[in-house]
């Protein structure tokens, strides 16, 4: 495993801009724990830190192209620092990332001396404004008052309510509480939402093993989850008329998003401290662990940020789940608790490096919350999803490496699902692009008649292989793809579906480059027709063909149903000048395939497509695919189900060079696999085996998360000189299980024929790709990557090769079986 070649970026950054301040909180992470540096820093940054600050978070915006960079004003207390020193920190940092990337700029204040000059400055440079309250004066004074123990609470609503003036509300960022189990949680909440914040945070107060946090004599063994379920109920049945960001956070990881807070979830840590004497730290809440635990050695007026992002402890804030200890990786609600904050699992430990590899000291308590909150909001979380569209015997099955007829159609039926999903998002961006000019309203009664009247025909080319990778790049905020492309995709989409219900109906479509483009159906060439690029025909559907109408000068051009032994082949009334080029399928025994040659957006496999297939060509195909099919039916078995059920379209490319085997599969083009025609039937069936099994895995990545997507790191491929990235390796060791069982069922067909030395190369094959494939496994299941249903699946993998790794140690030769449905089940 290589782990050197980080590209690990931080977007956020908190610039201490006074290191004391005037309230005395005993909860205080900075003074009350066990951190003694804010005593050796000056109380504020100077120009010369401020400066640097802008330059290298400027610099490393670039570098990273990030879209914004937030940055937080922060203290001790940051408004002690001055309206001077505040105004000539947002003025460099406003410069600095002019025209680099958007700056959100926040301050994070207690708010007793906010007052009118502040905020015409924070208006001024448009600066959030943040403020710690504590709840009702009782509540807030148990930790918030001034050294000599007068309150702080009149101080603080009086600057909330100056903040939540007319001229000053679109400052007002919300408020922070944290959690005394002591107070009264209704009281707590009914006095932070009476100050009409924009946003409501509860925080845990900060503690470790060494010092775990206060748990009242009585009070049960998670008081913080009840506590905060009291919270939760009120803020639902109220309409949770607030965002509240633990809340939001909780239900937004149980769906699979990215948490709002990084004491929640699994995304890569991208915080750095910025301190008063320029030293760049690790987040402010590692003070509580022990002295000096947020150090990294780098300051801005001599290193890079990037620097610090390559810092070991922050490399292994990158992590994720990898990053996290076993219990925690195995637990039900790791997705959405992601092991807690970091600073709570500290522990003193004879080996430092193991100090942070705990669970949260709040383990029980989130633990808790999160699976009530599951249980009382009805929330149906991703692997709660997953299971009801692939139940767990049938993702057993699959992690196997096989997956018979059932196991296939439940990831088919998933992507039926997405199609869907993604017909109403093109429809709803081509909207948002062209509002008003009714293109996808025209068009969505089409839809809606469709699936009342013809479901199958929609879904059939809902499932069209290069649908998904079109509408993906079509609906990225950054894409090209306009309003007018949209339409026609969507169109096209439409009217191959009424040609294949034969629904009465009429829809226009754009040419692409002269040709009318029916996916799944077929292609009409209209460029000798008087049509030119760019130009719209209508298509008039019925149930025995379709007529284009290509336009006043150009005449109709009626394409009948055929009426012969495959309906799916359309033949046109005129070749010339029209020439109709039907989508050409092959059918046998069960299974029946089409030759992608016609869909300008077939490009997806890293190798060329042919063009247009000639007869002679596409009849070898038909031989090829006969003789192939014959051969996975009879040795490969294990296979022959879940290929004939999921495998409907094979897009010929061109060959590679002599010797080289060309096939591909693209990671969202469901149904789908790019090859170049090999000279035996046999060695089709390698490719074809090999290929779906790409194509299994990512539909069943698309269901469920077997691994963490933010590990960044890099793995070892036995097969490969080059390291590769955990979705890579898993998926070649997935499909290499396929090309073990291809080798040992080839080996064992060819033994006893006479043919010693082709005998020996595939017993030689066999034992390569097994040894390769099984050492793979052993490093998916040792990543520490891997979630709870990543395990099971990896287990499943290893189950299969684990027998024939123990034969083959133990040296027993392949031996002509008859039957290969014996000789090569694992």
């Amino acid at each position: 495993m290589n782990t050197d070649d980080t590209d690990a970026s931080f977007s956020q950054f908190v610039l201490k801009m006074h290191s004391r301040c005037d309230l005395a909180c005993d909860h205080c992470y900075v003074y009350e724990h066990a951190d003694t540096s804010w005593e050796r820093r000056p109380m504020t940054p100077s120009d010369e830190v401020l400066r640097a600050t802008a330059q290298r978070i400027a610099e490393h915006a670039r570098r990273h192209r990030l879209a914004t960079v937030h940055v937080v004003l922060h203290g001790g207390e940051p408004l002690l620092a001055g309206h001077e020193r505040l105004a000539f920190a947002a003025e460099q940092l406003t410069a600095a990332l002019a025209g680099v990337c958007r700056l959100d700029l926040r301050i994070h204040t207690n708010g007793v001396t906010l007052g009118e000059r502040h905020l015409e400055l924070f208006d001024r440079y448009d600066v959030k404004v943040g403020i710690s309250l504590d709840g009702d004066r009782a509540a807030n004074d148990l930790h918030r008052r001034y050294r000599n123990g007068r309150s702080s609470h009149d101080k603080v609503v009086r600057a909330v309510r100056r903040l939540n003036t007319p001229r000053y509300r679109h400052l007002y960022a919300g408020l922070l509480c944290t959690i005394d189990v002591r107070n009264d949680p209704t009281a707590v909440y009914e006095a932070l939402l009476e100050l009409d914040p924009p946003r409501i945070d509860f925080l845990l107060p900060h503690a470790t093993w060494a010092e775990p946090p206060l748990r009242p004599p009585g009070a049960g063994p998670t008081p913080y989850a009840e506590w905060l379920m009291t919270i939760l109920t009120r803020w639902d049945a109220q309409g949770r008329p607030v965002p509240v960001r633990f809340f939001d956070s909780v239900l937004r990881t149980l769906a699979g998003e990215d948490s709002l807070t990084e004491s929640l979830g699994l995304a890569p840590a991208d915080l750095l401290v910025i301190e008063t004497d320029g030293t760049l730290e690790q987040a402010d809440s590692l003070k509580t662990a022990y002295d000096g635990a947020p150090e990294t050695g780098f300051d801005v007026l001599r290193d890079p940020v990037d620097a610090a992002a390559r810092h070991p402890a922050l490399l292994g804030r990158q992590l994720g789940l990898a990053g996290l200890c076993t219990q925690c990786r195995t637990c039900p609600v790791v997705d959405s608790c992601g092991g807690g904050l970091y600073a709570h699992r500290y522990r003193a430990e004879p080996d430092p490096s193991r100090a942070f590899d705990h669970p949260s000291v709040y383990c029980e308590d989130l633990y808790a919350f999160i699976t009530r909150t599951k249980e009382q909001l009805g929330v149906a979380d991703q692997h709660d999803a997953a299971q009801a569209l692939l139940p767990p015997s049938l993702f057993d099955e699959l992690g196997t490496g096989h997956g018979g007829a059932e196991a296939v159609s439940a990831l088919r039926d998933a992507q039926v699902q997405l199609g869907r999903e993604f017909l109403d998002e093109l429809a709803a961006r081509a909207e948002q692009l062209a509002p008003g000019e009714g293109g996808s309203r025209g068009l969505w009664p089409l839809f809606a008649r469709l699936d009342a009247e013809a479901p199958a025909a929609l879904d059939a080319v809902l499932s069209h292989p290069y649908l998904r990778p079109w509408a993906l790049s079509a609906l990225t905020a950054d894409s090209p793809t306009g309003a007018e492309e949209i339409l026609g995709g969507l169109a096209e989409s439409a009217a191959a579906a009424l040609v294949l219900a034969g629904l009465e109906a009429r829809v226009a479509v754009p040419l692409r480059e002269g040709s009318l483009l029916l996916p799944t159906v077929g292609r009409l060439d209209l460029t000798d027709c008087g049509s030119t690029p760019g130009a719209t025909v209508t298509v008039s559907t019925d149930p025995d063909g379709f007529t284009v109408e290509v336009g006043a000068d150009g005449g109709s051009v009626r394409v009948p149903r055929a009426r012969a032994e495959q309906p799916a082949e359309w033949q046109p009334l005129r070749v010339r000048p029209a020439e109709w080029q039907p989508l050409r399928v092959w059918a046998e025994a069960g299974w029946s395939v089409a030759l992608e040659d016609l869909d300008p957006r077939r490009s997806r496999h890293n190798w060329a497509p042919t063009g247009r297939l000639t007869e002679a060509e596409a009849a070898l195909w038909r031989e090829r695919l006969t003789g192939a099919w014959a051969w996975i039916r009879d040795r490969l078995p294990q296979y022959a189900d879940g290929l004939r059920v999921g495998l409907g379209t094979v897009t010929p490319l061109c060959p590679g060079e002599a010797g080289i085997a060309v096939s591909g599969a693209a990671r969202d083009a469901f149904g789908n696999v790019g090859v170049a025609l090999p000279d035996s039937d046999e060695y089709l069936a390698l490719l074809l085996v090999h290929e779906f099994q790409h194509v299994k895995l990512g539909a069943v990545f698309d269901v469920d998360d077997l691994f963490d997507r933010r590990d960044t790191r890099t793995y070892r491929a036995p097969w490969r000189p080059d390291p590769r990235p955990f979705e890579g390796l898993f998926q070649g060791t997935y499909a290499h299980i396929a090309v073990v069982e291809y080798w040992r069922a080839r080996a064992s067909e060819l033994a006893g024929t006479g043919a010693e030395d082709v005998a020996r190369a595939a017993r030689g094959e066999y034992e390569r790709w097994l040894r390769h494939t099984f050492d793979a496994v052993l490093t998916l299941a040792g990543s520490g990557s891997l979630t709870a249903q990543g395990e099971r699946f990896v287990a499943a993998m290893r189950a299969t090769l684990a027998p024939l790794m123990s034969e083959l140690d133990a040296g027993t030769e392949l031996v002509e079986a008859g039957a290969a449905a014996s000789s090569v089940r694992g």
